[in-house]
């Protein structure tokens, strides 16, 4: 079973004595053992053929830089709330390999990008919908908080990775209070929402498409207590697809109403809803900035790069359409060469 993937013999090594008892038991057919993702972490998944049909999943992530027991534990918890997660069949925490259900080969993002409009709704209506079964039902006083200091970490990676090590920038002292300004904004956006189990990731690449319409939700390891909008803007405004204002309007208020009657701390004003979506989706697209050069510097994964654009498209739509945030279009448009003229106060 040798694989010219496996990052060392001793990774190698260990998959294979971990797989060995697991061949009989499950019915796999091991030479057929290949991979089937990779994502911005260490992670990767393979899948591997069953005897008779089927497959399943194997997540491989070195326990150096991962943790497995998270993701065990929110599968059983989200599997109970009646969402669609992977089975987890077995587990080795220790060296960081677990058998999973396969939920299939096609993501949303794959369906969404050839997708006619009808289809395209379909899917995002039931995208909307688990996410409200999982805000209902999850037990967000089991995860960590998105708190003052996690979101400001978050930030800062923005900082420390784009403005600094991918532009060359040092920011001077009005604009560092600026910067502190902005901030001050996205926190208390943050923190004045209602609190609930928040995917954190809930994008179309990690949800996955079903003969009968409900998706599989991947990824969920990293979910935190946080506020309502986060999951919402994660899926409208995602990383590899756009869209055009008045369809993310449309989901978003069928999202807010539906939210409302399953009894959801959605607020009564649709436009409060909507502007709070809209700063949150700013702080999530700010770190993902700072992430993709981190990707590209520190990790060697460049691929990332290209969707730089996106994500300034994304902030500066936000940050020119709230006069809160006036300085961060400052800000990122001399990131990119093009300081605007708008003059602006702070108190």
């Amino acid at each position: 079973m040798s694989l010219p993937l496996w990052p060392d013999a001793a990774r190698e090594s260990s998959f294979q004595a971990w797989m060995q008892p697991l061949i009989a038991a499950h019915r796999l057919q091991a030479e057929s053992l290949a991979l089937a993702s990779i994502d911005a972490s260490t992670r990767r998944y393979l899948r591997v053929q069953q005897e008779g049909g089927g497959s399943l999943i194997v997540m491989d992530a070195p326990p150096d830089c991962n943790d497995v027991r998270p993701f065990v534990a929110l599968a059983r918890h989200m599997a109970d709330c009646g969402l669609r997660v992977p089975a987890v069949l077995a587990e080795d925490a220790e060296r960081g390999f677990l058998l999973l259900g396969d939920l299939g080969t096609q993501t949303y993002l794959q369906a969404l990008q050839s997708a006619t409009p009808a289809e395209a709704d379909r899917l995002m209506r039931a995208a909307l919908q688990a996410l409200i079964q999982w805000q209902q039902r999850g037990d967000a006083m089991r995860l960590p908080a998105f708190d003052e200091a996690f979101i400001r970490r978050e930030l800062q990676i923005f900082t420390d990775w784009c403005v600094q090590r991918h532009y060359a920038k040092t920011w001077d002292a009005k604009q560092q209070g600026w910067w502190e300004h902005c901030s001050k904004v996205l926190v208390n956006n943050i923190q004045q929402q209602p609190q609930l189990a928040m995917h954190r990731d809930y994008m179309p690449r990690n949800l996955m498409t079903s003969s009968d319409g409900v998706p599989g939700v991947l990824d969920f390891q990293d979910a935190v207590c946080g506020p309502v909008s986060y999951d919402v803007a994660s899926l409208l405004r995602d990383a590899f697809i756009s869209w055009d204002e008045e369809r993310e309007l449309d989901w978003a208020i069928r999202y807010w109403e539906q939210a409302r009657k399953a009894g959801l701390p959605v607020g009564e004003d649709f436009g409060e809803f909507w502007r709070a979506l809209e700063l949150t989706g700013l702080q999530r697209h700010l770190k993902i900035l700072g992430i993709y050069c981190r990707l590209h510097y520190r990790d060697g994964k460049s691929a990332y790069i290209a969707d730089l654009p996106r994500f300034f498209a994304y902030a500066i739509k936000v940050s020119t359409r709230y006069i809160e945030l006036s300085p961060l279009t400052h800000l990122l448009e001399d990131l990119r060469g093009g300081l605007t003229q708008t003059g602006f106060n702070l108190r």
